[in-house]
């Protein structure tokens, strides 16, 4: 609930921005429904907005899997999915506007980051779905490239919160970092006892054997009462480098997180690209994008017209109580997300010869 009140609270935010501008030639009209979180009604529930009300644009889905539920019924009815969320990347399709970060926005710079810090070697966590399981695959490759060794890779049912074998493995293997991909209250229950097993071993702190996330943003952080203080997060957006480096606000206020700066930019180019449109709710996206730039809670950003990803910042940061700190920002980089571009050498560099007998 918490990053599905951050996804709306973007949306709303921007319909209610855009519907107060006199010089906006356009009003939008939020039609809502609530999945709850049940998998079994993201198509049903996006097949009712799309057939029994004038909107043919979907801002919504968190995770992976409803994502997935959702595409079929958008491209029966020549609708159109904006998806606010990080996600694993491999992954294009005319119907869906990507406006949170794929792989090598997020998972690629912060290992190649901690790689040349902490070491190569990682333990891998994942909820047992599509985000964890492919997050994890894509992390074995660059672990692999960055000359370490994946220490292990363990799976948690959505909801689970037995993290105790997770904690014995990883005491026993003492790895350089671990990638956190679980989600939701499994995440927490890891968070909080890794900090426990930090308090017995201080092998176990963030100083030296870091937890790193591609997607735990302030939206959740107020709920895990600083367990997670000290550990190292990507995004292209966090709450003080926006303010630090002057990114625009959100109408007059800053978004609190990655999520809500995602909805509000998913809406804002809906608008631009409706009011350019004459009229017509079924925009061309591919050019409406193509040699555009649009404001957002991101600064100015651009739509990758081949795949309708955006291009966005990378921010590398510190977890300190409610809130990140930057450590490293890159301005802008370019969707990638079958990594078609990734190049080992710029991420981890050169890696040296070994003599062995």
């Amino acid at each position: 609930m918490l990053l599905s009140n951050a996804c709306r609270d973007g949306a709303l935010a921007a319909i209610e921005d855009i519907n107060a501008d006199p010089a906006s030639p356009i009003e939008i009209i939020a039609v809502e429904r609530d999945p709850q979180g049940n998998i079994d009604r993201y198509a049903p529930l996006c097949e009712d907005i799309l057939t029994n009300s004038s909107a043919c644009h979907v801002v919504g889905c968190i995770t992976s899997w409803s994502r997935k539920e959702a595409i079929p019924v958008v491209e029966k009815h020549s609708g159109t999915l904006w998806y606010t969320c990080p996600y694993e990347g491999f992954e294009a399709n005319d119907r869906v506007v990507y406006t949170h970060a794929c792989p090598n926005q997020h998972l690629v710079p912060l290992i190649g980051w901690v790689a040349r810090r902490y070491g190569p070697n990682g333990f891998l966590l994942g909820s047992n779905y599509i985000w964890g399981w492919e997050t994890n695959r894509v992390a074995r490759d660059l672990i692999a490239d960055a000359g370490g060794e994946v220490l292990g890779e363990r799976y948690l049912a959505l909801g689970d919160t037995d993290v105790a074998r997770l904690i014995d493995e990883i005491r026993a293997t003492r790895p350089s970092f671990i990638l956190n991909n679980l989600i939701g209250p499994s995440s927490y229950a890891f968070l909080e006892a890794y900090a426990a097993l930090g308090r017995e071993d201080r092998f176990f702190t963030p100083e030296s054997c870091p937890l790193l996330s591609c997607n735990l943003t302030e939206a959740e952080l107020p709920a895990l009462n600083g367990v997670a203080d000290g550990h190292l997060v990507v995004g292209p957006y966090f709450r003080k480098a926006a303010e630090a480096n002057g990114w625009p606000l959100a109408g007059k206020r800053r978004c609190a997180s990655s999520f809500e700066a995602a909805a509000y930019t998913a809406v804002a180019i809906l608008a631009d690209v409706l009011a350019t449109a004459h009229g017509s709710r079924q925009a061309d996206l591919q050019a409406a994008f193509s040699g555009r730039r649009f404001a957002s809670p991101y600064g100015t950003v651009s739509v990758d017209p081949r795949t309708q990803h955006m291009a966005l910042p990378v921010v590398i940061g510190r977890i300190a109580g409610p809130d990140v700190e930057a450590l490293e920002i890159t301005p802008s980089v370019a969707p990638d997300p079958y990594l078609s571009r990734y190049d080992r050498t710029l991420t981890f560099g050169r890696q040296t010869l070994r003599v062995v007998s």
